[in-house]
């Protein structure tokens, strides 16, 4: 792979999302007004993730700047990130945001991508050694429970997947889910994952990748398969993911295999796309992690990872529209494995 993730890409990104976390404005809320009463602002809503332009996005910055202190702890912004995640962790501002779940009307609020980044999120926090990161993840524990709790609650009742390359993406949540289970031995929320995944995926066969769409940032093919390879052991995985695309190795479908074109990255629905090149290089390299020794796809595989990243490593910052969240899809890309 020609892309790698240096210290000084590291701190790019980690410069691109102090550069948002932190600003409050534009912000376009997920909040259900049942008054006049809940006519409030970003950061009296979410004391932690008010930034970002969106709460997700706010809370996958965290996640960045959180796996890059763990990752690069001498590049010269790790004190600044520090500082800016001692200020944002604390108790009185995690009851904040877990007070905000306890209204009914919160129910559905960010179900289930931003359920999925909270408890990446934790995940990572949980790998953390250094006393203020053992701190952090303590501090965060009782949201992350929350939204444990609502995977837990809203899983039994999801009869069908939803394949759509965007926020609603059920495998993109599960896998993200998933992770945050094997992170802190959460054996039963892994057990109702991976039996969920199986119920929904397990029977798809020659998937013909009706994909793009105009505004996706998620491929619903390569997605669902990098979440059943998260799930099956190896070899079981070897086997439905040669029904599920048989002609892989001969480059069809076509689609799965060439970047997307970005008409223009100031709207922010067609900047979606950028992301789209970053998350199939990620899901194309898990993929690629449950492949065989000498499988004739690993070196397509290698050859699209790097020319969809080519595509979009450059536009991950220029335009608020995709640098409020573009560079944490870049390093899910770069940095597939957590440990």
């Amino acid at each position: 792979m020609t892309h790698s993730l240096s210290p000084e890409l590291a701190a790019r990104f980690a410069h691109t999302a102090l550069g948002h976390v932190g600003r409050e404005w534009p912000n376009k809320l997920d909040h259900v007004l049942s008054g006049p009463e809940d006519m409030r602002g970003p950061r009296d809503l979410h004391p932690i993730f008010y930034g970002s332009f969106d709460w997700h996005s706010c809370v996958h910055g965290h996640w960045l700047l959180a796996r890059l202190y763990r990752r690069f702890p001498k590049i010269e912004v790790a004190a600044e990130i520090r500082t800016f995640l001692d200020a944002q962790f604390t108790q009185a501002n995690v009851e904040g945001e877990v007070a905000y779940l306890r209204n009914p009307a919160s129910r559905g609020f960010e179900r289930p991508y931003g359920w999925a980044w909270l408890l990446m999120l934790a995940g990572e926090l949980a790998h953390h050694k250094t006393e203020e990161g053992r701190r952090w993840s303590e501090t965060l524990k009782p949201l992350a429970d929350a939204f444990a709790a609502r995977f837990h609650s809203f899983l039994p009742i999801a009869t069908y997947p939803v394949r759509a390359g965007v926020h609603s993406n059920t495998a993109f949540a599960m896998v993200l889910a998933h992770d945050y289970a094997a992170a802190i031995n959460d054996a039963r929320l892994e057990q109702i994952c991976s039996e969920k995944v199986r119920a929904w995926y397990a029977r798809d066969a020659d998937c013909q990748a009706w994909e793009p769409s105009q505004d996706e940032f998620l491929s619903s093919a390569l997605m669902e398969a990098a979440c059943m390879r998260i799930v099956l052991p190896p070899g079981e995985f070897r086997t439905w993911f040669a029904r599920f695309l048989p002609r892989a190795a001969q480059g069809e479908p076509t689609t799965l295999f060439h970047p997307a074109t970005v008409s223009d990255r100031s709207d922010g629905k067609i900047a979606h796309l950028d992301g789209l090149n970053l998350s199939r290089a990620w899901c194309w390299r898990l993929i690629a992690d449950g492949l065989s020794d000498g499988d004739p796809l690993v070196p397509l595989v290698e050859k699209t990872v790097d020319t969809h990243l080519a595509s979009a490593l450059d536009h991950i910052q220029g335009d608020y529209m995709g640098e409020h969240w573009l560079a944490s899809f870049a390093l899910l890309a770069l940095d597939p494995f957590a440990d």
